[in-house]
């Protein structure tokens, strides 16, 4: 009995702190306000990546978070940017990931979303519901 109860209690830790066990989906009801330029100036090192800043949900609001300067965490890493969608909720974000390239057919594609290279947007995507 004894066993049962640290088993189920060393489940629930393990649930509580993976990232992946769950994912909370937050929408604003205004759009983002317009993206801030920010001078990146010189990257830190060779490498380095420059990860543009974005506004993220605050309450019913938003707060800008800076952009910074990263290392890919792998050989042929690229970021992808977060951006917004419209949904009948409201703004929801999607954030920034690193993600690969895959070579298919001739043709360089997004590993996550099916896009060529050179498809990404810097603006909000809508939806209509």
């Amino acid at each position: 009995m004894r066993w049962n109860w640290m088993y189920g209690a060393l489940l629930a830790i393990a649930a509580i702190a993976s990232p992946s066990s769950a994912q909370i989906s937050v929408y604003v009801g205004t759009a983002p306000p317009a993206v801030v330029y920010e001078e990146p100036g010189p990257p830190p090192s060779a490498g380095f990546v420059w990860i543009e800043g974005y506004w993220a949900p605050a309450g019913h609001g938003y707060r800008w978070v800076r952009g910074r300067w990263e290392r890919p965490p792998f050989e042929g890493a690229y970021w992808t940017h977060p951006h917004y969608d419209h949904y009948r909720e409201g703004w929801q974000l999607h954030e920034g990931h690193w993600d690969r390239e895959e070579h298919d057919n001739g043709h360089w594609r997004d590993h996550d979303h099916g896009r060529k290279h050179g498809d990404h947007d810097d603006h909000e995507h809508e939806h209509h519901d």
